[in-house]
């Protein structure tokens, strides 16, 4: 009898044992996962800033040949050099992406004052210009949507059962960093004949 007693002890001691380290394995690979999920969002992030400087650093000169032949749109100018400049201060990924906003707006202005001029639309700087925008504005696009999917990835990842638990005790917050359209984006825009 009382071997059969050890018996049992020793095996509800072994589950006991089992389970502890099935959950610690648990918790250990969540906490990793978690981990590397957060700097996969960090390093789409700086994917995301090194575009945004690249078209931040071409703006100087489209707004010097737009300059060229539109001496008299200086608030034009002005707002996109203020746009630029807050793009380029701007630290966390909230600022960067209001700044971003900025920017979109006066860079669609200064293109449609760009269309006001046949000389200038048709001045090899100028197109050279707008076609390295184009193809960086393209990067930013790709860049965005791969950021928004590591942050979609991260947050499901840590609201799933058991990884809400772990992510709970290791501290690990969801990230709400989307970015988002601009609220001029959902407007329907006027066609003119």
């Amino acid at each position: 009898m009382m071997r059969r007693g050890l018996w049992i002890a020793v095996a509800v001691v072994a589950v006991i044992v089992l389970a502890g380290l099935l959950i610690v394995g648990s918790y250990i690979t969540a906490q990793k996962q978690m981990v590397a999920k957060q700097e996969a969002i960090h390093a789409q992030w700086s994917n995301v800033s090194v575009v945004l400087e690249r078209r931040a650093d071409l703006i100087p000169n489209l707004v010097a040949t737009v300059k060229g032949y539109a001496q008299h749109e200086e608030k034009v100018f002005a707002d996109v050099d203020q746009a630029r400049e807050a793009l380029l201060s701007a630290h966390d990924p909230q600022s960067k992406m209001q700044a971003n906003g900025q920017l979109d707006g006066a860079l669609g202005r200064l293109l449609a004052v760009a269309e006001n001029y046949p000389n200038l639309k048709a001045n090899e700087n100028f197109l050279e210009l707008q076609d390295q925008l184009e193809g960086t504005e393209n990067r930013i696009a790709v860049e965005r949507h791969r950021y928004n999917d590591d942050v979609q990835d991260y947050n499901t990842f840590i609201r799933q059962i058991p990884n809400n638990i772990w992510a709970h005790i290791g501290g690990f917050q969801p990230d709400n960093d989307y970015f988002q359209a601009s609220p001029s984006a959902q407007q329907t825009p006027q066609v003119k004949f």
